[in-house]
């Protein structure tokens, strides 16, 4: 096949990209990329350069199979803010279609993809991309974790996690080069992270910092109508896990002036950060409820090693969420039957409305051979007319081992991720709930949280805008999604975003994959369709 560009080097990209071809739903994702020069808005005015591009071709494989030959423009390393901390996290790649298949197409007009690589809370860098999908997660340039950032608890379990996620939990590639084939304009944002720390030896990155910069991204976008391609009034955000929560923040928040002072600061342009529409993949969000949450859901399940958790404390947490679910008054999705949601019928609402339609629609798709192999290891399910049944406890013992001990989020000990998110310009880990500090084992004086969380959670909370001060200007869209074999959260946590976002009369398209884990994104060309559905995009149009 041809390319355009004459300085190019062969890149796997996409999902599992660390071996060989990746794959998505079984579809390799292969790219062959030019490499370019770096592009910068130097003179702080914020203004989007047209011509400060470099034209590279790319060869992105379907889902159907379908090899695409894509010609882009690419900017590269834009900073956003006119004042930035760091420029190396607070800076974004401009990738946009000229050419797909060997027809000029005319993205003037397209959805904006703006997916962020955030993972585990951790800083994302697009400093050293050489394309579209290239940013590199947990530090930047070197990658991993910053000195003196916990992470047993935010990040993924491994590199790769589950072939969807990178090293520190965010997202893969997949979502922008698709987008990229179907003639979308792609922003891929960096930010900053907890663990950074500059010369003085304070911390810079914890939060808001990761969700104020994403909004001065959306910011420099739409200060740049005009003269950056796209559909500045169409933008769609995508993330995994911390990302995904991020994602989600941001689409509930948007124009909140809670987080005007901190735009101020960094010299985000004066432009509304509102979006068109969500997309989270398994978000970790709430976090001042996830323990209680996890112990709802994951209370009974023994760690990996076969040990089990604190029972008094899990009960404690378990106890707490009850108390929180009751007080948001959330009714199921339209079509399930049932009303108010509560600890005492959010297993029968979580197995209806989403495990046993996830693991029918899984062995549907099975041969009749390949399903009733399955069927047989797995005797919990009731297969009968094509329609799968269990329990609540047949689907917990399937699952197997909880991934996170007690509590999940807010550690005792102050070695979560969340921790360390939740720290100060001077100390790197804080607890963040009332009964996480009140049960410190790390010898604290003062085992109350510090005056300053409150606000900070409501920053960094999407339910904030949804429930307790219900914002205007939020997303009206929202595509969520989790894996039934994730046990980094709970699943009432995405659950009780899709029912709040829908009893608020939002479009959510909501469900689980079965027997995936963290990270997972099996039906990435369905999410591609869907903006243009919710967006009412057609096509690109040629030249």
């Amino acid at each position: 096949m041809k390319h355009r560009a004459i300085k190019r080097r062969n890149v796997v990209i996409g999902i599992g990209a660390t071996a060989g071809v990746a794959a998505v739903g079984g579809i390799a994702l292969n790219a062959n990329a030019a490499t370019g020069n770096a592009s910068k808005s130097s003179d702080g005015s914020l203004a989007f350069d047209p011509d400060a591009y470099t034209e590279l071709t790319t060869t992105v494989t379907d889902t159907e199979g379908t090899e695409h030959a894509v010609t882009y423009h690419f900017w590269k390393a834009i900073t956003y803010v006119s004042k930035p901390v760091d420029a190396t996290y607070q800076s974004l790649n401009v990738s946009v279609p000229v050419e797909i298949d060997g027809t000029a197409v005319d993205a003037s007009n397209a959805p904006i993809l703006l997916a962020n690589s955030v993972g585990g809370y951790m800083p994302s860098s697009v400093a050293d991309a050489t394309g579209v999908g290239g940013a590199s997660m947990g530090g930047g340039a070197g990658g991993g974790a910053p000195s003196g950032a916990p992470t047993s608890s935010a990040s993924a379990s491994a590199p790769g996690a589950n072939g969807n996620t990178n090293a520190t939990g965010g997202a893969m590639n997949t979502n922008q080069l698709l987008a990229l084939a179907a003639g979308y304009v792609v922003v891929e944002p960096g930010a900053r992270g907890r663990g950074l720390k500059n010369s003085d030896g304070e911390y810079y990155g914890s939060a808001p910092a990761v969700i104020v910069d994403l909004k001065a991204a959306v910011r420099y976008v739409k200060a740049n109508k005009g003269r950056i391609p796209g559909n500045v009034d169409r933008i769609v955000s995508a993330g995994t896990s911390a990302g995904g929560a991020v994602s989600t923040l941001l689409g509930a928040s948007g124009d909140s002036p809670l987080y005007d002072e901190h735009l101020k600061e960094i010299g985000a342009a004066d432009a509304s950060d509102a979006i068109f529409a969500v997309g989270a993949w398994c978000p970790i969000t709430d976090l001042e409820h996830a323990d209680g949450a996890y112990e709802w859901n994951w209370g009974t399940n023994a760690l990996g090693t076969g040990k089990q958790v604190d029972q008094t404390v899990s009960k404690d947490l378990g106890s707490q969420f009850a108390e929180y679910q009751a007080k948001l008054r959330l009714r199921g999705l339209k079509g399930s039957g049932f009303g108010t949601l509560t600890a005492r019928n959010y297993d029968a609402y979580l197995l209806k409305q989403y495990m046993e339609p996830s693991a029918t629609t899984y062995l549907a798709a099975l041969s009749d051979s390949d399903r009733e192999t399955y069927l047989a290891k797995n005797t919990f399910i009731t297969w009968k007319n094509g329609t799968a049944t269990f329990t609540w406890a047949g689907f917990l013992t399937h699952v197997g081992a909880r991934k996170k001990t007690v509590p999940a989020f807010d550690a005792f000990d102050l070695s979560a991720g969340e921790n360390n998110e939740f720290g100060s310009a001077t100390t790197a880990n804080r607890h963040f709930t009332v009964y996480g500090a009140k049960n410190d084992t790390t010898g604290l004086s003062s085992k109350r949280v510090e005056s300053d969380i409150p606000e900070l959670l409501n920053l960094m909370n999407p339910m904030y805008h949804l429930v307790e001060k219900v914002n205007g200007r939020r997303s009206k869209h929202w595509w969520i999604r989790l894996g039934t074999n994730d046990t980094d959260t709970s699943h009432v946590i995405s659950a009780n975003l899709a029912a709040r976002a829908e009893n608020l009369g939002d479009e959510v398209d909501h469900l689980y994959y079965w027997d995936e884990g963290h990270g997972a994104n099996t039906d990435p060309g369905d999410f591609i369709t869907w903006i243009a559905k919710v967006t009412g995009y057609k096509k690109a149009k040629k030249k």
